[in-house]
């Protein structure tokens, strides 16, 4: 029970982060006229922030100090995103979520009885409820879309790439649900998952910057590249690991990371030119981070 308590929590602070996210930059995309869109993704992000806060409030002590230390939580940059892009949407973020993340301990010895195992399963099913309704809410907005009926600043691939996410994160809890703790993840498939979000965090950022950004859009365009290529590689393995693939991978990736970090910097810091809010530049960093822990530890 203490890795499904364990498991679960270190899950729902990185994804459930990441989802209310997600409901925010749906929000914010929409024509003011779309107030039942608009309505409904600011419904999912307060019940993300909720459900985010829980799992917060049951993890001090009951978590993993290599979750904690990697990034993937928070970032350095975190609160001071959230307050600008909270200034800039005119959508209240609460950044004491943040603050509470920051003062959480790894394993202390904290007591996982019955009555947490049974918080932390109540936690799990809310959470798949709201899975189950935000991928469904996700669908139809891409459906409505790529048929001409609906505007969105977002683009197709990414709202295609929050599903994906979403449905991770879905699994990953049904899994647990079913008391079977996550096995060992098969780094050949993990590889292919995170390559592809890497690869299209970089044709984001790549389309979201201001056309003067030569440079940048130069180097987004050849992270693209560079996963597109560890893709293909990945697939190549049939299923099966590589270790010196997992190698550049990780490479890669804690280039990439850099490159991300130095543009929360500029974004934040209002040195760079783009339509990327700064909570989408700490967000796409922090699943840089989650995704070298991943090659570091498994």
């Amino acid at each position: 029970m203490e890795r499904y308590i364990t498991a679960s929590l270190e899950t729902h602070l990185f994804f459930g982060r990441i989802m209310k996210e997600h409901a925010l930059f749906l929000q914010v995309a929409f024509p003011a006229g779309e107030e039942g869109y608009r309505n409904k993704a600011d419904q999912y992000r307060d019940e993300f922030e909720k459900a985010l806060g829980q799992a917060v409030g049951l993890a001090d002590g009951a978590v993993g100090e290599a979750v904690l230390c990697s990034g993937e939580v928070f970032t350095e940059f975190t609160i001071m995103a959230e307050r600008q892009t909270g200034r800039q949407t005119k959508v209240p973020i609460d950044f004491r979520v943040t603050q509470s993340e920051k003062r959480l301990r790894a394993g202390c010895a904290k007591d996982m009885d019955g009555r947490m195992v049974r918080q932390v399963c109540q936690l799990n099913q809310y959470v798949l409820h709201l899975l189950n309704g935000l991928i469904m809410f996700k669908e139809q907005i891409l459906r409505e879309v790529t048929s001409c009926r609906l505007y969105t600043a977002n683009y197709p691939l990414l709202l295609e790439h929050m599903i994906r996410e979403a449905s991770l994160y879905r699994q990953i809890i049904k899994m647990l649900e079913k008391r079977t703790c996550i096995p060992p993840e098969n780094m050949a498939e993990t590889e292919v998952f995170w390559n592809q979000i890497m690869m299209e965090h970089a044709l984001f950022i790549r389309g979201l910057l201001d056309p003067t950004e030569n440079e940048l859009m130069t180097t987004a365009n050849d992270f693209a590249g560079d996963y597109c290529r560890l893709l293909e590689e990945a697939r190549k393995q049939e299923r099966q690991a590589s270790d010196e693939l997992t190698r550049i991978t990780l490479e890669t990736t804690e280039r990439y990371r850099d490159f991300k970090a130095a543009g929360v910097q500029g974004i934040t810091g209002c040195n760079i030119r783009s339509l990327i809010l700064p909570l989408l530049a700490d967000h796409v960093l922090r699943e840089a981070n989650h995704y070298i822990r991943i090659l570091k530890h498994l």
